[in-house]
């Protein structure tokens, strides 16, 4: 084996710890919350961390920025968290009924929910690698392994690791890594031995039109 794929393998691992824990910040735990506080999932820029809320009934509702490392912003209101987050975010973040797609994924905006769409399209590419191969199979009545199947996990491998580093999620982008490397490893091999098969086409059509004059 050549050693270029482990090392490779160990960057792509190293670049993606990094993405995810490199804004210098840990998980020590989130400062206690006001009495009637809710939370909402905070990113901006490359701070993570939790947007607090308290809503009275009968008066207008207040934030705090709670951070990954047990410290909080001073009391704000929302005219100071539009300007930080902008309108769309804030409305989503008060709305009493936010939206079902929202509550389901566990974001907060639309531009969150891109960031989710591209790790659905990573699913639907493992999803579909493993229908081909199945499919290929059952009409070889043998285990096949066909190129797409690499094509596809490695565009899977792609998009969830990219979602993994946007969820901020160490475990996923491990898992991950070690995959994509190997999907691009197999590309590699595929073109190589297609590039020596059209050199080996190539002289043989050479060989023929020799013997025939």
């Amino acid at each position: 084996m050549k050693w270029e794929p482990p090392a490779l393998m160990v960057l792509v691992m190293a670049l993606g710890v990094w993405l995810v824990v490199g804004t210098g910040q840990r998980l020590t735990g989130y400062p206690d919350l006001r009495d009637g506080a809710t939370t909402h999932d905070l990113r901006v820029g490359p701070m993570r961390g939790l947007l607090e809320v308290v809503d009275p009934p009968d008066e207008p509702p207040t934030f705090r920025v709670l951070r990954r490392d047990a410290s909080a912003s001073g009391v704000l209101t929302a005219e100071d968290v539009r300007e930080w987050v902008g309108t769309e975010e804030l409305n989503a973040i008060t709305s009493r009924e936010p939206h079902l797609l929202f509550r389901v994924f566990n974001i907060t905006s639309w531009w969150g929910f891109a960031w989710v769409a591209i790790g659905l399209l990573g699913q639907v590419a493992f999803f579909g690698r493993m229908a081909i191969q199945w499919i290929v199979s059952e009409r070889t009545r043998a285990s096949v392994v066909p190129p797409a199947f690499w094509y596809l996990s490695f565009a899977g491998g792609v998009c969830l690791f990219t979602y993994f580093v946007w969820r901020q999620d160490v475990v996923g982008v491990l898992g991950q890594t070690t995959g994509v490397v190997i999907y691009a490893r197999n590309i590699r091999l595929i073109l190589k031995q297609r590039a020596r098969d059209r050199r080996r086409a190539a002289r043989a059509d050479a060989l023929g039109n020799v013997d025939a004059d």
